[in-house]
């Protein structure tokens, strides 16, 4: 398949900012999300709400013009989708100041983590206000990942592994448990394979596969073992990626390619 080689110099950036899916997640939930936090998503809310469940699958550095060359790969995955929402990043785009902001609601100056660092966050977060609310939630990551770090120290469950099957595996096991409102699982797979053999290598492709290969096996296990909930299922990376070099890939730029992304909702 002949892919578009234009979509990598696009020069517009996507307007809803990842900071946004905070309160989006609080107030499908049912939970008050806090003043200074960015407003929820408008389509969101008016399509999904209210749910009682959310599972949040953050695949790491899928950019928004790797889904727009590689839309064959994605296109079983988009017949299970109810939403698709154009989404854009903070600055700096890399990984702990975006998932920073994106379960604090807060831009990176008012969270506190403002370059690749992965301090525990001291602000308020999606964690902490499910909490108080007398809501479960559970992170499934990688060891040494940001969302491994950046979020300790709250009373939610941690699991944490040394394996992306691992984590796979454990995220499957807790929606067959159905005993959490909220379901935070990262793969940082295609991100690795992405700074080592450029965002389009081969390995890089198949890790990006095997994420889109497990957001539908996740929907299938939600229908199959959350039949008496109403679900948001969503898809949601935290930047995008550029080739450099020749030979690699890597992030961190205040342009298109590094800050567009896509999410995907599935109403289940």
């Amino acid at each position: 398949m002949k892919r578009d080689t234009k979509i990598y110099q696009a020069d517009n950036f996507n307007e809803i900012c990842i900071t946004q899916v905070a309160a989006t997640i609080l107030t499908l939930l049912g939970v008050t999300p806090l003043k200074q936090m960015a407003e929820p998503i408008t389509h969101v809310i008016e399509k999904a709400s209210p749910c009682d469940r959310v599972f949040m699958y953050n695949p790491d550095a899928v950019a928004m013009w790797i889904y727009e060359k590689y839309t064959d790969y994605f296109s079983e995955m988009e017949k299970e989708v109810s939403l698709k929402i154009p989404m854009l990043s903070v600055i700096p785009p890399v990984t702990p100041v975006c998932f920073g902001s994106m379960y604090t609601g807060l831009e990176p100056t008012a969270h506190g983590i403002l370059k690749y660092e992965k301090p525990i966050l001291k602000v308020p977060t999606v964690f902490d206000l499910l909490s108080k609310a007398g809501k479960k939630a559970a992170i499934v990551s990688t060891e040494g990942d940001s969302i491994s770090k950046i979020f300790l120290e709250r009373e939610i469950d941690y699991f944490i592994y040394k394996t992306k099957e691992k984590c796979n595996e454990k995220a499957l096991e807790l929606i067959r448990q159905d005993s959490h409102d909220l379901i935070v699982l990262y793969n940082g797979d295609y991100d690795y394979q992405m700074h080592r053999h450029t965002p389009e290598g081969k390995k890089a492709l198949k890790s990006l596969q095997e994420n889109i290969a497990t957001y539908s096996l996740l929907r299938s296990y939600i229908k199959e073992h959350w039949t008496s909930h109403h679900t948001s299922l969503v898809f949601a990376p935290d930047h995008g990626c550029h080739k450099v070099y020749g030979f690699l890939g890597n992030h961190g730029e205040n342009k298109p390619w590094d800050m567009n992304i896509m999410h995907f909702y599935s109403f289940i």
